[in-house]
Formats: structure tokens, sequence, C-alpha cells
């Protein structure tokens, strides 16, 4: 089998309301899908975000050194796309899942089963929702939101703030825990809204609502993440952290530092799956747990899905804390209109495919046509 193509279609969705975090409003939904075609007609398929020169990068500098491989040959096809060039771990996270989701097909083996095998049949998930809308007042609409994830199934939620004065996004938070109860995990995600003395006070905050975790409150200036080790240090609640991190090396400072207790490597920003899990087995020598982060279409979760199959849960106990899933709740067309069938989501869980690859098929008809609207 050798690859004979490496194409990619840039994907953008207008949303019907602005919605977003603590410093911007989503007005369109963007993707960036790769396709990598072999000469027997099997094809892989991979997503990352659509940053400016990322698809340039995977077309002209990737695609060239893909052209006639093997994609079986995975940790050659590795060290040669990592190597010389400094490999960008967004291009690459993109183009690993597609890589994987080709060697999966050809070998006939789920993506779970090329990484020595899932530890579960199918993975919990939190529903990342209650975001801003704009010119509405999340106390009214976050506990009602809240409310109707319970409803479906999901035992924890996260929401964002950050966007608005402490006192009024603490009105939301306290109306979300007494309308959900002291039984479902909350979470909260600043999007780098907090200067540390505003990050320490919001954070003692949430620690007198029993949250589970604090999400980068600080400026998420990349490699280094500045602050957050003082932050962790100064709250109970555990601080997560990195998801803006792109490579195993700024990782090992991140958890040298003791800057997060729960990292968040992003399979389409970290360099894919096996980036992914080297970075989870890296934290765990630090006593860090993975919670990986995930915010894109229906092909990265189905990624994540594989990943999160993969990583144990956080101690030996009988009772103890799995790996979560994050299940984005905002309005994206890619996350269920580009699979031909979508995930089976049920009771706050996701199982994983079984099939070969990553165990989904994208509906080319449909993407054709969001493709179409942005050549």
């Amino acid at each position: 089998m050798k690859i004979t193509a490496v194409k990619t279609y840039l994907l953008k969705h207008p949303m019907s309301k602005p919605t977003g975090p603590s410093n911007f409003y989503y007005r369109t939904r963007t993707t960036l899908i790769i396709k990598i075609e072999t000469d027997e007609g099997v094809s892989g398929w991979g997503e990352t975000v659509a940053f400016a020169g990322i698809r340039q990068t995977i077309e002209e500098q990737y695609g060239a050194i893909l052209l006639g491989r093997d994609p079986t040959e995975h940790r050659a096809l590795w060290r040669e796309l990592w190597g010389q060039n400094f490999g960008n771990g967004i291009a690459l996270g993109g183009l690993d899942i597609a890589l994987d989701d080709l060697r999966g097909k050809a070998l006939g083996m789920p993506v779970a089963e090329l990484y020595g095998g899932r530890l579960r049949p199918r993975v919990q998930a939190y529903a990342s929702a209650m975001n801003y809308i704009e010119g509405e007042d999340p106390a009214e609409y976050y506990p009602k939101e809240a409310t109707q994830l319970v409803a479906q199934g999901f035992r924890a939620l996260k929401m964002r703030i950050g966007g608005q004065p402490i006192a009024r996004d603490l009105a939301a938070i306290k109306a979300v825990r007494q309308a959900v109860g002291p039984d479902i995990k909350l979470m909260a995600d600043g999007n780098g809204a907090y200067a540390l003395g505003s990050a320490i006070r919001m954070g003692r905050e949430l620690e007198q609502q029993d949250f589970y975790w604090f999400e980068e409150p600080l400026p998420q200036c990349t490699p280094d993440y500045p602050g957050y080790e003082v932050l962790a240090a100064k709250l109970d609640i555990p601080l997560a952290a990195c998801e803006g991190l792109t490579a195993r090396g700024r990782f090992k400072e991140a958890l040298c530092r003791r800057a997060m207790d729960i990292v968040q490597p992003d399979v389409a920003l970290a360099g894919g799956i096996g980036e992914c899990l080297f970075i989870a087995e890296m934290a765990r020598l630090w006593g860090v747990q993975c919670m990986p982060h995930c915010w894109a279409g229906g092909i990265v979760i189905a990624a994540s899905t594989h990943l999160i199959s993969l990583l144990p849960d956080s101690s030996w106990g009988r009772t103890t804390e799995p790996p979560l899933l994050e299940l984005d709740q905002v309005e994206n067309p890619f996350r269920e209109q580009l699979l031909t069938t979508p995930l089976e989501i049920k009771d706050g869980h996701v199982t994983v495919p079984t099939r070969p690859g990553l165990g989904i098929e994208v509906d080319e008809d449909r993407l054709q046509f969001y493709a179409q609207r942005n050549p």
C-alpha cells in the first residue's frame, strides 16, 4: 500500500447566535479536515484546527514526505515528520490522526488496538457547555442548560466563566450548583480571563461550591504558561491546564514546574494519539492526572475517544476517577453531520468504535457541501 495523495478541506459554518468563552464570541465554527488516499482505495481521515498556515504546511511540507510511502511504517514516518523540520504539533496532530485511521484500516484493527488495547469499552464524557451568549444573562440560562444535560445522562458538566465581573459569575455558578445538586461534577474554564489575584479569589469561591477543577484561568501564554505554578500552590481546587502546548518537551517543562494538577493535551494540537499517550504517561511520573482537551468535530472526538479508552484510572481504588472525554455542546455541524453514522452517546458515555481505524466514515457529500463554501 502506498500513499497517493494528501488532501485538506477548510470548513466554516456561521453560528446562529454569537456564543463563546470569556474573551470572544464564536461567530463561525471552523475546522480543517485531512484525507490521505492510497493506491488500494483505502483512505484515512484526520482533523485539526484551521489556524493560518496549517493547511499549507500539511499539503506542501508533510504531503511531500508522505507521497509514495507505506502508511503502516508508523515509526519511520513519525521520525521523519517530527524530524529536522522542527515538527508542527498542530499540523501533525490532524495528519497523525489520519495516518492512524489509515493504518488501522490497512491492518484491520481499531486504533485503540494499535496502541495496545482499550481499558474500557466506553468512556465517560463531560458536557462542555454553558458558554456566554451575546446579550443574555448566564445566571438565567446556565442552570436551565445544566438541568437539561443532567436529564440526558451527563454526570459531569463544565461552564465558561471570566467573561463578566466575579460577583455576576458567582451568581451563575451558585445557581448551577443549586440546580444540579451535590452529586454532579462541575468544572469551570476561565479561558485566560484572570490576573493572579482574581484567579486566587475565584478559585477559592469554586472550592466553596465543590468544583472538580478550575481550568486555565491565567493567560495561556505559550510555551511556558507563566504563573501557573504559583496559582496551583495557592489553591486546593485542582488546576487544569496546558491545552495550548504542542510538543512533549513543552509539556515536560510545565510538569517539572508543577504548573498544573491536571494536564490537558489535545490530539489535534499536540501531535496525535501517540504523542498524547506519551504525554499522559510522562504526567503520571509526576502524579498528574490527564484529562485530554477536545474542541472540534466528529473526527477529533472519535480520536479522543480511542485515546481516553487507553488511559488508566488515576488510582487503584475500588472507587476511582476515570479519565473524562470533553464533549463540546456548542453549535457545530461538523460534530455529527460529517459522520455517516454518529458516535454512540448514551447515559453520559461514548462507546469506543470497534471497526477498523477510527471506526467512523465521513459523508463526503456533506464534506464537499461545506468545503465548496470555503475554497
